[in-house]
């Protein structure tokens, strides 16, 4: 209780007063894991809204301060400065800007793909909802994943409560590589990536299970695809 008092960032007020964690217990101890475990990993908040800044200046203050009551975060990982970053779709494209950066499919996609295979730590970026509205909130106008299943050294892996294996109700649209280092991308099926690369968060078993997000990408990196798995030929 006086972890919340003093970092406010860590929670938000509901209905009667009652304090919500903006970040669950179960994310921290994904973060410990993987740091413990040694693995090379980023990750990367993805939101349609404008409550990113403070999910990130959450995470923030437990990382660089100790500011979580239950954990012993501090210094563990590189936390970025909080961002203005920005994902934008349009009929010409998709236009990635981070500061005073950016580059778009315009490019080529395979750059996009090696711009979030080499992000280190952590970071956040602001998807376009107008864009996923005007797609009737289908695969077509989700927040773009880049898939390459030929490459042995890089997984991404979107998890996401909103992930629907129906393609015409779902969040995420991924964009699968045909080729091995090619620049032609395929959208493919929710159902084909389904708990590969797409993960809907069971949001009970992530409140309950304090594993539950570290055990996620392990039973991902379990399995594998391909193009011929994907229907692609």
């Amino acid at each position: 209780d006086n972890s919340k008092r003093l970092f406010p960032e860590l929670s938000v007020k509901g209905a009667g007063g009652q304090l919500y964690h903006w970040i669950l217990p179960s994310f921290f101890q994904l973060l410990k894991d993987l740091v413990q475990e040694g693995r090379e990993f980023a990750i990367i908040f993805r939101s349609f809204g404008s409550n990113l800044p403070r999910v990130l200046s959450s995470v923030s203050r437990a990382l660089n301060e100790g500011a979580h009551p239950l954990l012993d975060m501090k210094e563990i990982l590189q936390m970025y400065k909080v961002p203005s970053d920005l994902i934008r779709c349009s009929r010409r494209g998709i236009v990635v800007s981070r500061a005073k950066e950016s580059i778009s499919t315009r490019d080529g996609e395979r750059g996009l793909y090696q711009y979030f295979s080499s992000v280190q730590g952590l970071g956040g970026f602001q998807d376009y909802y107008d864009w996923w509205a005007s797609k009737t909130f289908s695969i077509r106008g989700g927040k773009p994943l880049w898939v390459d299943p030929f490459d042995q050294h890089v997984q991404h892996i979107f998890i996401n409560d909103h992930i629907r294996q129906d393609d015409e109700h779902t969040i995420v649209h991924p964009k699968v590589f045909l080729d091995p280092g090619g620049t032609e991308t395929r959208t493919a099926c929710t159902s084909k990536l389904y708990d590969i690369t797409l993960v809907q968060t069971d949001l009970l078993w992530a409140i309950s299970h304090p594993s539950y997000f570290t055990q996620t990408p392990l039973n991902c990196m379990s399995v594998s695809v391909t193009t011929s798995s994907l229907g692609f030929h």
